[in-house]
């Protein structure tokens, strides 16, 4: 991966004295990631992912099912957003479908089960606890509609989860594939586990490479900036919220990555949203955002960071010859080179504003690339969480809205959902 931060540079408080005066902290910051990735600590021991997931092992699960017509993952979170990332950015490399039930709209999931070749489709349920609401009712809804398909569901389910829970008891009772989720490794970080590489197994992906491309960045991890891509980027990140850019814009310039800015997003938020602290994921798409969000960045309030990522090599259409008044200029040229105008475009007009801007690149949008990407922000979040000096791994928040979405349910008593009942109302028909 390619890290380019001239623009934060040129149009930021930042300069290089401030880098050398940050890099100090970066080298403190990696030696105390370093031990907990030796320790395999809770949350330091996802890093260690390229090193210890074993793909073949996720293949052996999955073989019996063959080569399905379509997956249907069902979790939520981080049980999701990494496999869905993977599978969108090689999409062009299996024919196999990949579909997510990642939320409990009651239309969306009717819908897919309309559409979904019930007798062709391979269901892995995925939930480290085994508890997970979302999830376990979905995947209910989903069971009951391959048994009203007249489908087995048990020829055609595997499991991803820990070593307790329902899910676990479910595939003990049914004989069900399953694969383990690691310990000590929190969902939003679980892409480059079994979590997120099951599905590309099954698509036909090469999982292997994509942890590669994870490798060769966890090879770059040392304790300086000028060393380290995922280091820096979670470095100046930091620097640049405590200066006052509070919200961070992920603007890949490809569309197989749009899902990786979701992604990012969660990793983003909960891993850093503590205490008052953070920064605020936006996600936006170039070139389409260009002229719906790119006013706001370039002319509202000074409170921004944009992240802009594009691969440096792509496939091109090449555009034809026209006569057309005011657009000879484009024949000859390519989608590519047009796609690529208008990134950097983007950058030069953020940065005549003086709004920082960062460019991250990896050569291909391939499965070594999404590695390297998935790996990198990863290592940037863990890094900016320590200089932020936050609980990168918890998500209080998210755990106190479960249990009053579970407590108004029926499903147990909690004060948290006591507090529901608090809300107060002003209401205007």
């Amino acid at each position: 991966m390619y890290l380019d931060i001239g623009n934060v540079l040129d149009a930021s408080p930042i300069t290089e004295a401030t880098l050398e005066r940050l890099d100090e902290r970066v080298a403190v910051a990696h030696d105390r990631i370093e031990q907990g990735m030796a320790a395999e600590e809770h949350g330091y021991a996802a890093l260690n992912l390229p090193e210890t997931v074993d793909t073949q092992e996720i293949r052996s699960a999955v073989e019996p099912f063959g080569t399905p017509a379509a997956i249907l993952t069902v979790g939520i979170g981080g049980s999701a957003l990494g496999a869905a990332t993977i599978s969108a950015a090689l999409a062009d490399q299996t024919d196999v479908e990949a579909h997510f039930l990642d939320n409990v709209d009651p239309e969306e999931t009717a819908e897919l089960l309309d559409d979904l070749p019930l007798d062709e489709t391979v269901v892995n349920v995925v939930s480290r606890s085994g508890t997970t609401a979302e999830t376990l009712a979905n995947f209910l809804v989903v069971r009951e509609a391959m048994a009203d398909a007249g489908v087995d569901w048990t020829d055609q389910t595997f499991v991803t989860t820990g070593d307790e829970g329902n899910l676990r008891n479910l595939a003990d009772k049914h004989d069900l594939p399953s694969l383990k989720v690691p310990d000590g490794v929190p969902g939003r970080f679980s892409a480059l586990s079994t979590v997120g590489l099951a599905c590309g197994a099954l698509q036909g992906l090469d999982i292997e490479r994509v942890v590669d491309g994870a490798r060769s960045e966890m090879a770059s991890l040392s304790g300086s900036l000028h060393d380290s891509p995922a280091y820096a980027y979670g470095a100046v990140c930091y620097a640049l919220a405590e200066r006052g850019a509070l919200t961070n814009a992920m603007m890949p310039y490809a569309e197989s990555l749009e899902y990786f800015a979701e992604w990012f997003a969660q990793l983003w938020a909960e891993s850093l949203g503590k205490e008052g602290l953070g920064q605020t994921p936006a996600r936006a798409l170039g070139a389409t955002d260009q002229h719906s969000q790119l006013q706001l960045y370039r002319a509202g309030p000074r409170d921004k960071l944009v992240t802009l990522v594009r691969p440096r090599e792509r496939e091109d259409i090449g555009i034809p010859e026209t006569d057309l008044e005011g657009l000879s200029y484009l024949g000859g040229a390519g989608l590519g080179d047009l796609l690529d105008a208008e990134f950097e475009a983007t950058e030069a007009s953020l940065a005549a504003e003086d709004r920082p801007n960062v460019r991250i690149e990896v050569d291909r949008v391939d499965a070594e690339g999404i590695g390297e990407l998935l790996y990198a922000m990863e290592a940037a979040t863990v890094m900016y969480g320590e200089l932020a000096g936050v609980s990168t791994f918890t998500q209080p928040a998210v755990e106190w809205g479960k249990k009053a979405a579970r407590g108004l349910l029926g499903g147990g008593e909690f004060a948290e959902a006591e507090a529901v009942a608090d809300k107060r109302e002003f209401t205007i028909e």
